[in-house]
């Protein structure tokens, strides 16, 4: 009776121990399959610019291994988001922020890749200088959303939405043109509208589900990404001389040509040859001689796609009123897989 408890007690002992051991690798394998867990932290350095305050937001993601992550931030003020950026090979990321008179609350988000899973940093207080002034300008343009993932041959489509500021001692209409730069190669960026008017009337903000007449004015941007092609065309070869005509031309041509040379004084074997070697001329230029010849042998490679990777696209207002140019910028971060 005794060895039988002993038994029990001896597979129970194992079987716990089998449980113990197992419960940390299962452990490991989810947290490997979800990824690693993520740090992020946001410092923000303010200064003043034109009267303007200008804040330069560093992100910074570090996986739990102390290694920096890779992807793309977003940064929000007042959980509403206004920039966002690619991380650099040291998990960093500066975004470059004009912001208005009063108190901001800045975040940042990481959105994770692959191997490391979102996180959101705590919050960072700015006060920026409540500047007056009666010189019409306008915002940096707001970008939504912030961050874009594409696959390669995609395209994706944010709005662009431009404040007014002092737009009421506008005298005429401003008009504020768009552009973008930073994308990666294979990549597209276009605006409808791609210039937006801004009067003395425009409202500088709206509520929830107003006319477009009652809100700031908004561009749409779309920005495509292009695929790698998986065949290429081939042109069409067009044989108009045959082998057989080559065969016989050529000779003749070379026979005229021997005639003319050993009878100068007669002027229709002279004339002959002319004509022999303006033929020969002419064949030689519909072959192996002009540029459609390469075109046939030689077709254009097959179309590259647009390069995986994570890229910070600047998307920019300008106006001019025809003296001085006003520009403002914001960011944008966009991953191609």
């Amino acid at each position: 009776m005794r060895g039988k408890i002993c038994r029990g007690l001896r597979l129970e002992l194992v079987a716990g121990l089998g449980i113990a051991l197992a419960i940390p690798a299962l452990a490991l394998a989810a947290e490997s399959s979800q990824g690693q867990t993520t740090q992020t932290t946001l410092s923000a350095e303010t200064r003043d610019q034109n009267g303007r305050t200008q804040a330069t937001a560093t992100v910074t993601v570090l996986g739990e291994d102390g290694l920096p992550a890779t992807g793309a931030v977003a940064v929000e003020d007042h959980g509403e988001q206004v920039a966002g950026a690619a991380l650099n090979a040291q998990g960093q990321a500066k975004v470059v922020l004009g912001l208005a008179g009063g108190n901001h609350l800045l975040r940042a988000v990481y959105v994770g890749d692959t191997s490391h899973v979102a996180s959101t940093s705590r919050a960072a207080v700015v006060q920026a200088l409540d500047t007056t002034t009666t010189t019409p300008d306008f915002q940096p343009p707001a970008v939504s959303p912030a961050t874009l993932s594409l696959t390669a041959g995609q395209s994706g489509t944010a709005t662009v939405t431009i404040v007014p500021e002092n737009n009421a001692a506008l005298t005429s209409p401003m008009f504020i043109a768009l552009s973008c730069s930073g994308l990666p190669d294979q990549a597209t960026c276009t605006f409808t509208p791609q210039t937006v008017e801004i009067l003395a009337t425009t409202p500088t903000s709206c509520a929830a589900g107003s006319a477009a007449s009652l809100c700031p004015p908004t561009s749409s941007m779309v920005i495509g990404t292009q695929a790698a092609s998986t065949s290429s065309v081939t042109p069409i070869l067009h044989r108009n001389v045959s082998p057989i005509a080559l065969a016989i031309l050529f000779p003749g041509a070379l026979g005229l040509i021997g005639l003319a040379w050993g009878s100068r004084r007669r002027r229709w074997l002279n004339r002959l040859s002319l004509v022999a070697l303006v033929g020969l001329v002419t064949l030689l230029g519909a072959t192996a001689c002009n540029s459609r010849y390469g075109y046939e042998h030689h077709p254009p490679p097959t179309n590259p796609a647009t390069p995986a990777g994570t890229y910070t696209v600047t998307v920019t207002a300008q106006s001019s009123n025809g003296v001085t140019a006003t520009t403002h910028s914001s960011t944008i971060a966009l991953t191609v897989k």
